[in-house]
């Protein structure tokens, strides 16, 4: 911390400053402004004053762009948008709607359940999230879906009526310039890697006896039987609020 100054000064050397006028009239609106540009010599003096020209402009504007693009990282993707990403809000705090296929994920289940952990076969899948909150759904189709497709009760424990999930204690992390194919990738493994253990306010997601169906589901390599899954109010449209 001593030596900040010499370090910083030996790193960076100064060679432009601004100076801003503001000309004051009756009605605030008309309000002026001028900025004169000032060249730093090499004893570090300001010279060469004279107006900002567009090329200074153009640079100032780039630095400030590039702030600004840091500042706003989050939700960006890294490069294309992926193909399961439905949409993307980065304002207001931001959210996300994707969808995963059928497929097979690690599962595990408290002890009280009754139920072995292990892999298992599970739905088409709607997500959304914020960077504190995660809501799923289930699908009956294997395709992309529509604004029109109807959602379905995703048929897990540890999730309300309204699709949100208790994450129970499970640490999350978000940080606020996180990019969206990392945002998504870090929901999943939240969502997977956490302990299912019982069903919220006796909500059972599924028309059938829930714990029967994962032990089942467990047990074998069958795709999850869709015909079991209960409606919801919603439809994909609904989440883009």
């Amino acid at each position: 911390m001593k030596n900040l100054t010499n370090n910083f000064s030996s790193s960076y050397q100064p060679v432009k400053a601004l100076l801003i006028y503001n000309k004051q009239t009756e009605e605030a609106e008309h309000n002026s402004i001028y900025v004169e540009s000032y060249d730093i010599g090499k004893f570090g003096n300001p010279i060469n004053a004279h107006p900002l020209t567009v090329k200074e402009t153009l640079a100032l504007s780039g630095i400030f762009q590039t702030a600004q693009e840091l500042k706003t990282g989050f939700l960006r993707c890294k490069g294309l948008m992926p193909n399961k990403v439905l949409y993307v809000n980065p304002e207001k705090g931001g959210y996300a709607v994707w969808y995963t296929p059928p497929r097979e994920v690690p599962l595990f289940f408290s002890g009280s359940l009754g139920i072995k952990s292990g892999r298992g076969k599970v739905p088409a899948m709607i997500w959304r999230a914020d960077r504190e909150s995660l809501a799923i759904y289930a699908m009956k189709c294997n395709r992309k879906p529509m604004e029109k497709t109807i959602l379905y009760h995703a048929p897990f424990f540890n999730i309300y009526c309204d699709g949100k999930v208790c994450m129970g204690n499970v640490r999350i992390d978000i940080g606020q310039e996180t990019r969206l194919e990392d945002f998504m990738e870090q929901w999943e493994k939240y969502f997977w890697n956490s302990y299912f253990s019982h069903l919220m306010n006796d909500h059972n997601p599924v028309t059938e006896n829930i714990v029967q169906i994962w032990k089942t589901q467990i047990s074998s390599d069958r795709a999850f039987p869709c015909q079991v899954l209960k409606p919801t109010r919603y439809t994909l449209k609904n989440l883009f609020v």
